[in-house]
């Protein structure tokens, strides 16, 4: 009677194929909505990094009457606490530059990401 206790206590071989194909469907259902929802926040990380980089460019040129050289002078003069990331790149130092047409008002009008590719919503990072 041991012996007959002992194999009623696994699990069969199909009670095991049916929970692993019940755990696989679920993640074919979950992990494309994860990655898609790590997409969307990186894109309004980069959003919102941009709007305060411009903000405190803004600031910059109303205090001194021209834009800074370079981003770091905003570190330096202490309108920021540091570069912020590109959160699409993961790097402080892609950004692009977009210098004013007169070089007497500074170095940084605007800035954009320098990723490569395109948003969810069609629009290339480049031109955010």
């Amino acid at each position: 009677m041991e012996s007959s206790r002992k194999r009623n206590a696994a699990f069969t071989l199909v009670e095991l194929l049916v929970v692993l194909a019940i755990v696989a469907l679920l993640l074919t259902i979950g992990v494309p909505r994860y990655f898609r929802h790590v997409e969307v926040s990186r894109e309004q990380v980069l959003r919102a990094n941009l709007a305060v980089l411009r903000h405190v460019l803004d600031k910059y040129y109303e205090d001194h009457g021209v834009y800074p050289d370079n981003l770091d002078v905003l570190v330096e003069k202490r309108y920021m606490r540091s570069v912020p990331l590109d959160p699409l790149t993961g790097k402080r130092d892609t950004w692009v530059i977009v210098a004013p047409d007169d070089p007497a008002k500074g170095g940084v009008l605007d800035l954009h990401s320098g990723a490569a590719g395109a948003g969810l919503d069609g629009s290339e990072y480049a031109q955010w």
